[in-house]
C-alpha cells in the first residue's frame, strides 16, 4: 500500500478530504474515537463506527477491526475506518502520508516523523516543525491554501458567515447531560422550535433554516458543546453533500500531497 494515506479524524472536513483522495486513487484509512461527536453525520465517515458501513457521494467506508480487516477493506476499494484514539495503527501501517484532520485547534500529538508527508488542517500546527504542510481552514480568501512555512490563521472561535449568520447558526448544549434529538438532519426548522433535549433541558432553533447537522442521540455532552448546525439557506439537498469549505480544504490537501510527495507519486 505505497499510496496509503492515514487520516486522523472522521468528521465532515476529514471526510471531504478522504472522498477527494479516494477519487484520485489513494488508499485511505481513517482513525477515530469510539464515540465520535460528529455534527454533519450524513457526510462524515465517522458514521461507519456506529453503522458498520456508510457512503458519501458514492464513496463507501467500512469499519475495520485490526490490520487484517483494514487490508481487506482497502483491497475491496473502500475506505477503512478504525477506532484508534491513540493512533497506534500509524506505526503499524507505515503510510506514505498522514493527515491530521481532527480540527482540535491544537496539535494533539502529530509529529513530522510519522510519515514521508505529514499535513495538518487548521491552527495548531507549524509547517516545517511538527508537520510538512498546513492547510488553511478559515473561511475567506485563504481557505484551502497550502502553507509550507508557518501556521494557519488563529482560531477566532466565531463560525464563518453563511447566509448572513455566523454564531447564530450553531446550536450549543444548554446543559450537561445525554443528548436526544427531536428532529432529523434535513428537517426545516423555525426559530424557537424544539430541536433536541439534553436530558430534560430543551434546545430550540436559533434561526430559521434547515438542520444541516445534528449530534447522534445518546451521546453525553457538556454545556456549551456544539451539537447542531442550522443552514439559513434552507436547501435540504446541501445536508447530504460535501460542503464548499470541505471541497476547498480537500483541494489544498491534494495539492500538498502531490507537491511534497511528487517523487513518490511520479508527478513532475
Amino acid at each position: 500500500m505505497n499510496n496509503l494515506v492515514v487520516i486522523k479524524g472522521g468528521g465532515d472536513l476529514a471526510s471531504g478530504t478522504a472522498h477527494r483522495l479516494a477519487r484520485c486513487g489513494f488508499t485511505l484509512v481513517m482513525l477515530e474515537i469510539a464515540q465520535p461527536t460528529v455534527i454533519r453525520r450524513t457526510v462524515s465517515y465517522a458514521e461507519a463506527i456506529f453503522k458498520g458501513k456508510c457512503s458519501v457521494e458514492g464513496v463507501t467506508a467500512e469499519l475495520a477491526h485490526g490490520v487484517d480487516e483494514v487490508q481487506a477493506i482497502v483491497n475491496a476499494g473502500n475506505i477503512a475506518v478504525a477506532v484508534d484514539p491513540a493512533w497506534s495503527l500509524v506505526d503499524k501501517l507505515k503510510p506514505a502520508a498522514v493527515i491530521d484532520a481532527v480540527l482540535a485547534k491544537k496539535n494533539l500529538g502529530t509529529g513530522i516523523g510519522e510519515a514521508p508527508v505529514v499535513i495538518g488542517l487548521g491552527p495548531g500546527f507549524t509547517a516545517g516543525v511538527d508537520v510538512h504542510a498546513v492547510v488553511e481552514t478559515m473561511r475567506g480568501h485563504n481557505l484551502g491554501r497550502v502553507i509550507l512555512k508557518g501556521t494557519a490563521e488563529p482560531n477566532t472561535g466565531i463560525p464563518g458567515i453563511i447566509g448572513g449568520y455566523g454564531k447564530e447558526r450553531v446550536l450549543r448544549a444548554p446543559a450537561e447531560g445525554i443528548f436526544h434529538g427531536e428532529k432529523e438532519i434535513g428537517d426545516q426548522v423555525v426559530k424557537g422550535e424544539l430541536v433536541a433535549k439534553i436530558d430534560d433541558v430543551p434546545l430550540v432553533a436559533t434561526i430559521d433554516g434547515v438542520l444541516r447537522g445534528l449530534l447522534k442521540s445518546g451521546l453525553k455532552v457538556h454545556e456549551g458543546m456544539k451539537v447542531g448546525d442550522i443552514d439559513p439557506r434552507a436547501t435540504r439537498e446541501n445536508c447530504f453533500t460535501i460542503s464548499d469549505k470541505s471541497r476547498a480544504i480537500a483541494g489544498g490537501v491534494l495539492e500538498a500531497l502531490l507537491y511534497l510527495g511528487r517523487d513518490r507519486w511520479g508527478v513532475n
